[in-house]
């Protein structure tokens, strides 16, 4: 009996040794699993870690595959984003000279005819100058070699030198000189050499869109009237070419009227920015660092502007009275002020401006 209570007793303490050993080891493999966990969380923060780090940036790096997509989609379509600015311009051309002009010789006065061809062929011509030379034109590019270039930082995708204004066009893969954007419309970046072209272009694409839509506003009234017509009964006894007429007249205006809406917008936008001397990326730039120095009580102050009047003057070229008309309403491929690797005081601005970032 003795010894049945013993052995008894004896797989019971074997028992109970087991039950803590199973114990001890599964909390040894929790700790263990919880250590290779904290490990890999710091091991990732350590190589993560930027004391800059913000939601922005955060952002910036989820987005990143779509910005990858966007800069390719662009860069690859740039052709047929200008073979389409191209195609619709023409056609605008084309109804004016087929259907409108022969109406205009036949029913308008000669003052008016003298003015509708003057301004009209001066425009045309202004718009296809401007255009051409803002996607002929390369915007500029800061040299790959450091040379004597003074106070410049580093590009970290070019690994080269970096003047101010400059900034890397993702889609060119390149830095460019006062760099404003990359318009998928020219296929080209918009800079230093050729961002008064561009501006210009849209001046005066704008101002013919109006142009059109006024003139033409009449005879859209008449052309839509007479398409409601189409499908009465009976029906009215519109030959082939009326009724291309019609439909001609009404494309021209519908068309003329949305870019203008539209494309008079984004000249208004670059039109305040040339005002202030800011390019569309210094925009953002200037109003973060704006932002920042009013919260020490501090006032930024543009570096890069001279005065609103100056600013215009600067950008245009406008060194004497008589380049308003050779070089502002007359097509001229004059250079900008400067090779856009520094940015001295240019000779048309009379009084020195204190270059200070801020007081």
């Amino acid at each position: 009996m003795r010894s049945r209570q013993r052995m008894f007793a004896a797989v019971m303490r074997l028992l109970l040794k087991c039950l803590r050993l199973g114990r001890r080891r599964r909390f040894k493999l929790v700790r263990q699993v919880e250590q290779l966990w904290h490990y890999g969380h710091l091991c990732l923060r350590s190589l993560l870690y930027n004391s800059f780090t913000n939601g922005d940036v955060v952002l910036d790096s989820l987005f990143e595959p779509i910005y990858w997509l966007v800069d390719h989609v662009t860069r690859w379509f740039g052709v047929v984003f200008v073979a389409l600015v191209i195609g619709l311009t023409s056609s605008i051309v084309a109804i004016v000279y087929i259907c409108l002009l022969p109406l205009i010789l036949q029913t308008y006065t000669p003052a008016w005819i003298c003015w509708h061809l003057t301004y009209g062929h001066w425009n045309l011509i202004m718009i296809v100058f401007h255009y051409y030379m803002a996607i002929t034109t390369s915007p500029g590019h800061p040299p790959r070699a450091k040379n004597d270039l003074t106070g410049v930082s580093i590009c970290r995708k070019c690994i080269a030198p970096k003047p101010a204004r400059t900034h890397h066009c993702s889609i060119c893969n390149r830095c460019v000189l006062k760099m404003d954007h990359h318009c998928p419309w020219l296929n080209n970046c918009v800079g230093h050499y050729n961002h008064r072209y561009f501006f210009s272009f849209c001046l005066f694409m704008t101002m013919g869109c109006v142009y059109c839509s006024i003139s033409g506003w009449e005879m859209f009234r008449d052309a839509y009237a007479a398409i409601e017509t189409y499908y009465q009964t009976p029906p009215p006894t519109f030959s082939f070419r009326q009724r291309a007429f019609h439909k001609s007249v009404v494309y021209l205006w519908v068309l003329c009227s949305s870019v203008a809406l539209a494309l008079g917008a984004l000249t208004l936008w670059h039109a305040a920015l040339i005002t202030r001397g800011e390019t569309s990326i210094e925009r953002h730039i200037n109003r973060k660092e704006r932002q920042r120095l009013l919260k020490k009580g501090k006032v930024f102050r543009n570096p890069y502007s001279y005065g609103s009047w100056d600013n215009w003057k600067v950008f245009l070229g406008v060194d004497v009275p008589r380049h308003w008309l050779t070089r502002v309403l007359l097509p001229s491929p004059h250079l900008p002020h400067g090779t856009g690797l520094s940015w001295d005081l240019p000779p048309c601005v009379m009084e020195q401006r204190a270059p200070l970032l801020a007081i």
